[in-house]
């Protein structure tokens, strides 16, 4: 009867028989692919930096290469400075185009302290400190939902420093009273206390919202609101938002006749946050013709669905559009554009498509 092999007997047959009479080890090893390890960390989302201005900390994202084409980023209410890593789905886009995405945390979300006496003028000196900081004269403002007014205010004050303006699904600081700002203040507490409750709540999308097709998406959108609203212990303390809505009940809006800069509005056709009657409002405050592109396949998500072309507008072109055509993603000129849709193509990039 054969006696069974332990040990370090064991393990050389079972190698011999593994890698074969005729071969060896370092054979084996040889075949395959040399092992590759980067030399740089990939990021894990948008990067938070700091600055001190008025006895306060001023917290920001910067997301990019330090030579890329820089970009002011103003989320939508309630969102941190990390809101833009929302947008990475499409990160490989960006950098082709080398697009550097910067982001100013607004009062009393996320890193930021609350300070109550703080408004529209001081966050727009707040994005004129980072610029200043990053050594920025000029950039694209692209504004989402909530950060519409934001965006206009900071038009105003500094015109000079914007060379382009994108507004998707971005609230106007203009037209009708929301009925939020007819409450009384208690009663505002109460509204914004249930709805910040739960993050995933705040922040979910309809269910047939084509974010729902971005692998992680939802996911990321409800680490952001938790961040907003409990990362410094705020444990859903409503005060800073209750603030940031009652702000864009101020009339009247700001004055935007010194912007030269050429605008765009990102509608959603079926939006009902922010409708396409009411993100109309900008035509009437914005002293040039904008670019409109309206959207039938959109609700509130249009910035999310559409970032493809906002991210070619961000990047000067304007003249073209992305469709996706014959099972590929192309950008042709606007024109060539239009027809390829009368034949069927689709906008946006062909990943909508799967």
């Amino acid at each position: 009867m054969k006696k069974a092999l332990t040990g370090v007997a064991a393990l050389a047959l079972a190698t011999t028989a593994a890698v074969g009479l005729t071969g060896s080890t370092a054979a084996v090893a040889d075949k395959r692919p040399e092992p590759v390890v980067q030399d740089e960390f990939d990021a894990l989302g948008p990067a938070m930096h700091e600055l001190e201005r008025d006895g306060r900390t001023v917290h920001f994202s910067d997301t990019g290469t330090q030579e890329g084409r820089p970009v002011v980023f103003m989320g939508g209410t309630g969102t941190t400075a990390r809101a833009s890593g929302m947008t990475e789905f499409l990160r490989t886009t960006r950098e082709n185009l080398d697009l550097r995405i910067i982001s100013v945390e607004r009062n009393g979300f996320g890193d930021t302290e609350y300070d109550p006496e703080l408004g529209f003028d001081d966050y727009s000196q707040d994005v004129e400190a980072v610029l200043d900081r990053l050594g920025i004269e000029r950039a694209p403002v692209v504004a989402i939902s909530g950060g519409g007014p934001y965006a206009a205010h900071f038009a105003e004050r500094a015109p000079e420093r914007i060379s382009s303006l994108h507004l998707a699904a971005a609230a106007p600081p203009y037209g009708a009273t929301s009925p939020f700002c007819a409450l009384g203040e208690d009663a505002q507490r109460k509204q914004v206390a249930e709805q910040i409750r739960d993050p995933r709540a705040w922040w979910g999308f309809e269910k047939d919202s084509p974010v729902h097709g971005i692998p992680g998406f939802t996911d990321n959108a409800e680490e952001d609101g938790g961040r907003s609203y409990y990362l410094r212990g705020q444990k859903g303390d409503p005060s800073a938002q209750v603030h940031e809505q009652r702000l864009y009940c101020e009339r009247p809006g700001p004055g935007l006749s010194g912007l030269k800069a050429p605008a765009y509005l990102y509608t959603g056709m079926k939006d009902k946050t922010v409708p396409p009657a009411v993100q109309a409002e900008w035509k009437k405050a914005l002293p040039g013709e904008p670019t409109v592109r309206k959207y039938a396949d959109s609700g509130h998500d249009v910035q999310y669905r559409h970032w493809d072309q906002i991210l070619l507008d961000l990047a000067g072109y304007a003249d073209r559009t992305v469709v996706c055509a014959d099972g590929r993603t192309q950008v042709p000129p606007a024109a060539r554009a239009a027809k390829l849709l009368k034949n069927g193509a689709t906008t946006g990039s062909c990943a909508w498509r799967d």
